[in-house]
C-alpha cells in the first residue's frame, strides 16, 4: 500500500508540474512578427513594437507571446512565415516592411495585419484607392516616410557645389523606388540633374554603387532594405571617388552618409505596438484604424565623413552615436 501510495503521489507531482509548466507557457495573445531582413532600422522597429505592447499587456495584466522569425530578405521566405502564422491563428501579425506586408494580405483576411517600416501604403500594396490614411480590411500601420522635400534640400544645402546627383537604391523594392522618384522631382526643380542607378540584389551592388559614385557629385540613399544591408559596399565605393551620400535614414547614415533626416524606427515601432494593443485589448477596428507616422524628423550628421568630405553642417544638426 505505501508503494501504490507513493506512487499514486509521484503521479500526481508529475500531472501538477506538467499542468503548471504548460499553464506558464500559455498566454492570453500569440503575436506572429514577419522581419524581412536584419539590420538597425528594422530591428529597432520590431523592438519597439515589442517593447510597447508587452508594457499596455502588463497594464491590462495579460500576457502575449512573440513568435519573432526574420526572412532573411527573401521575399518568399516570408510568405512561408505568414502561411505559418495563419495556420497557427495567431491574434495579430506584424509586418516588418513591404515584402512582409505584401505576403500577409495575400495569406489571409482575417487576422489584423500591422506593416511597419512601410513607406508609401499605396505603392507597396499596388493600390491607388487609399484615402484618409485608411486601408480597410484587416491592414493598418505605420509608415516610415520622411519629408522628402526637406531631404531634397538638405543635398541643395549641404552639397551646394553638386551638379549631378545620383540616386541609388534597389530596383526590386518599389517604396525606393516612389522615394527616388519624389526626390528627383524636387533636385530637377532646383537645376540639379539627377541620373538613376538602380540593382537587382546583393550580386550587382558593388558594380552599380561603384559607377553612380564615378558619375556623381553626390549620392541620394532612400530607405531602402537591400542598401542598409549592404551600406559597407557604398561607403567603400564613394570614398574612392570622394562622393557624399545623403540618406534616406539614420541606419544606412551611419554606414555610408554624411547626413540624414531620418524618423526615429524604435518610435515607429512604440507607435504600432500602441496600434495593436488597441485592436487586442480593446477590440478596435483595424479597418478604421488610420496609417500613424512619426511626426517629428531629426536632422543627423556623420562627423567623421562630414570632414572627410569638408561638409559643413548647420546647427540644427545631431550628431550620429554609432
Amino acid at each position: 500500500m505505501k508503494k501504490l501510495l507513493t506512487i499514486v503521489i509521484t503521479a500526481v507531482l508529475l500531472i501538477t508540474c506538467i499542468l503548471t509548466l504548460i499553464s506558464c507557457d500559455s498566454a492570453d495573445y500569440t503575436v506572429g512578427i514577419c522581419q524581412l531582413v536584419t539590420h538597425d532600422a528594422l530591428d529597432a522597429a520590431t523592438q519597439g513594437f515589442m517593447d510597447a505592447l508587452q508594457e499596455e499587456m502588463d497594464k491590462a495584466g495579460k500576457t502575449v507571446k512573440f513568435d519573432l522569425q526574420n526572412a532573411q530578405n527573401d521575399a518568399s521566405i516570408c510568405t512561408t512565415i505568414v502561411n505559418k502564422f495563419n495556420a497557427q491563428q495567431v491574434d495579430l501579425i506584424l509586418a516588418n516592411a513591404t515584402p512582409a506586408l505584401d505576403a500577409a494580405r495575400s495569406v489571409t483576411k482575417t487576422i489584423p495585419i500591422l506593416g511597419t517600416s512601410i513607406t508609401e501604403y499605396g505603392v507597396a500594396l499596388g493600390r491607388d484607392d487609399i484615402t484618409n490614411g485608411i486601408i480597410g480590411g484587416n491592414i493598418s500601420g505605420t509608415s516610415d516616410l520622411a519629408p522628402l522635400d526637406r531631404q531634397a534640400q538638405m543635398i541643395v544645402d549641404l552639397v551646394p557645389s553638386a551638379q549631378k546627383v545620383g540616386l541609388l537604391y534597389c530596383s526590386a523594392e518599389p517604396n525606393s523606388s516612389f522615394q527616388a522618384n519624389e526626390i528627383k522631382k524636387y533636385l530637377e526643380a532646383a537645376g540639379k540633374t539627377c541620373a538613376v542607378y538602380t540593382f537587382t540584389d546583393t550580386t550587382d551592388i558593388s558594380a552599380i554603387a561603384e559607377s553612380a559614385a564615378q558619375n556623381s557629385d553626390v549620392i541620394y540613399v532612400p530607405t531602402d532594405n537591400t542598401v542598409a544591408h549592404n551600406t559597407s559596399t557604398i561607403d567603400t565605393a564613394c570614398k574612392k571617388y570622394n562622393v557624399p551620400v545623403i540618406a534616406g535614414e539614420e541606419g544606412i547614415c551611419k554606414g555610408c552618409g554624411i547626413a540624414t533626416l531620418s524618423i526615429s524606427y524604435y518610435n515607429l515601432g512604440v507607435a504600432t505596438g500602441k496600434m495593436a494593443a488597441q485592436i487586442l485589448l480593446n477590440g478596435a477596428d483595424i479597418s478604421t484604424m488610420k496609417i500613424a507616422y512619426d511626426e517629428e524628423p531629426v536632422y543627423k550628421y556623420d562627423k567623421e565623413r562630414c570632414e572627410l568630405y569638408g561638409i559643413t553642417v548647420p546647427d540644427n544638426y545631431v550628431e550620429l552615436v554609432k
